[in-house]
């Protein structure tokens, strides 16, 4: 009998919380045209408070041979359907025709319908359009093009000073349609995340030649993340460049190329023993034959490297003779999952991943734990038993560093998914080989070697931390956990008398 791996039941995931871790307008009474519709508009030049603006009307169909499509991608070809760019009102260069309009100063509903509202007396086209909000501070800015650029100035001050907010305008701001190579997006998270170590980042991007075209939050707590997204860049040396940065600033960073490898479904593959629980198993069985400190030592110098880990495990295992089987049910009860695994866990379920557990320690532990969080994969050695008791022996091979990586491999076809959407996570030289085998490798509280090899390294003692490396933010998943009824842990509140970071 060989290392046992197991699909556990489909049991529901725990749902008890971790620890931290326009409507459309009515048409138009006054008109009796159908091709019409309404809408209120807020601006003092116009001569009454209801304006119409036409319905594109709907382009007519015309009757094709059987057996040809009526659209869309065929055998190859381009979509022949889709227009040129520039018949959707997007021009590059600096065209005269364009105007750029931002709107900064309190945040309040209605501004950007209030904006929108008005240059849309101008018949303006919208090229592009961005907002953001930070500290109820908000940055509305808007690309108009298709009418006059002196009218779309005087309708946007208007706006502005009547909502009191600060306008500036820019004639002929181009909106380019050149493809951006080298995207790709960096993340960085630190408890906390310093202004220091931001500054080196960015710095360290643009030495590397790369444009930063957008920045969010994607978490406040239990740690702070911002994602930055560049372009521009040579993935793999910015990686390099940056893993320097991160070493130097005491900050976690990952950088990931972007497109849609970044979406759809995943393979996510964990470590146990000090990734996904706090403790190691087999020290945890050793406590109970009082040969804790001997284990101990062996495990430490087998995470760092220094000793063959199937060698180590068998010498280990071996102290273990003589031990009664129902020691091993008390240890499933010691176990204790790191802070941020339920919610790693239900998250990514809930996003349709896949979840898989793959442990140099042992199924008797870690079979259980995973069929309770409905973990779809469970890769572990089995300690021999007979007449009631362990022998201190192995029943089977042993999953070791190739035997990780393996896994991942096959978990992965089975799924139907390319190398590319894996994730791995591990902490010790027992996953080398399966975190350089996934597309992201993520060192969790490792030692140096593996922090130096991985593609990201995450120091944070909260295991859901994962997810922000894989761009999802805190707030989707406390909105998930809460119309689920699973509350989530809320953050510290910040009060001008109490600067609690958040």
């Amino acid at each position: 009998m060989g290392a046992t791996s197991i699909r556990p039941g489909r049991s529901s995931v725990a749902s008890s919380a971790d620890t931290p871790c326009d409507a459309r307008p009515p048409r138009c009474s006054a008109r009796s045209t159908p091709a019409i519709r309404c809408g209120t508009s807020t601006s003092t030049t116009s001569p009454s408070s209801t304006r119409c603006w036409p319905t594109p009307t709907p382009t007519p169909t015309t009757s094709r041979p059987r057996g040809t499509l009526r659209r869309g991608r065929a055998r190859g070809r381009p979509d022949a359907a889709y227009p040129r760019r520039s018949s959707l009102g997007s021009v590059t260069g600096a065209s005269p025709h364009t105007l750029r309009v931002t709107l900064s100063g309190d945040d309040r509903p209605g501004v950007t319908f209030a904006l929108l509202a008005a240059v849309a007396e101008a018949q303006a086209e919208v090229l592009d359009l961005e907002q953001m909000v930070v500290r109820d501070h908000l940055t509305l800015s808007v690309l108009l093009g298709g009418a006059d650029t002196d009218r779309l100035t005087s309708l946007a001050h208007s706006v502005g000073h009547r909502l009191g907010m600060r306008t500036r305008t820019r004639v002929g701001q181009g909106d380019s349609n050149t493809r951006r190579d080298g995207r790709a997006h960096v993340v960085a998270l630190g408890q906390p995340l310093t202004a220091s170590g931001l500054a080196a980042v960015t710095a360290r991007i643009a030495a590397h030649g790369a444009n930063i075209d957008r920045i969010r939050r994607l978490s406040r707590y239990p740690v702070t993340t911002i994602e930055l997204d560049v372009s521009g860049a040579d993935v793999p040396r910015l990686r390099v460049e940056l893993a320097t940065v991160a070493a130097a600033e005491r900050i976690d960073i990952a950088v990931a190329p972007a497109g849609l490898a970044r979406i759809g479904s995943r393979l996510v593959v964990m470590d146990v023993d000090s990734t996904f629980i706090q403790q190691e198993v087999i020290e945890l069985i050793a406590a109970h034959a009082g040969c804790e400190e001997q284990v101990a030592a062996v495990t430490e110098r087998a995470m760092r490297g220094e000793l063959d880990f199937a060698e180590s495990l068998r010498a280990r295992v071996a102290l273990l003779a003589g031990l009664p089987a129902t020691v091993l049910d008390e240890v499933r009860d010691e176990i204790v999952l790191t802070p941020g695994a339920r919610t790693l866990v239900r998250t990514l379920k809930r996003l349709g991943d896949t979840v898989a557990l793959v442990s140099g320690g042992f199924l008797e532990i870690v079979g259980p734990v995973a069929a309770d969080l409905g973990i779809d994969h469970v890769l572990a050695n089995r300690l021999e038993v007979a007449d009631g008791r362990l022998t201190g022996r192995v029943d089977g091979e042993i999953v070791d560093r190739p035997g990780k990586a393996a896994a991942l491999r096959r978990f992965a076809a089975e799924a139907g998914l390319p190398l590319s959407r894996t994730v791995a996570v591990g902490d010790g030289a027992n996953d080398l080989d399966m975190l350089a085998a996934a597309g992201l490798g993520i060192a969790f509280n490792a030692k140096p070697l593996v922090r130096e090899q991985a593609d990201a390294s995450v120091n944070v003692p909260y295991l859901d931390a994962v997810l922000f490396l894989l761009g999802i933010t805190r707030e989707d998943v406390e909105d998930a956990d809460a119309d689920a009824g699973t509350p989530t842990p809320a953050p510290p509140v910040i009060s001008p008398g109490n600067p609690t970071r958040v």
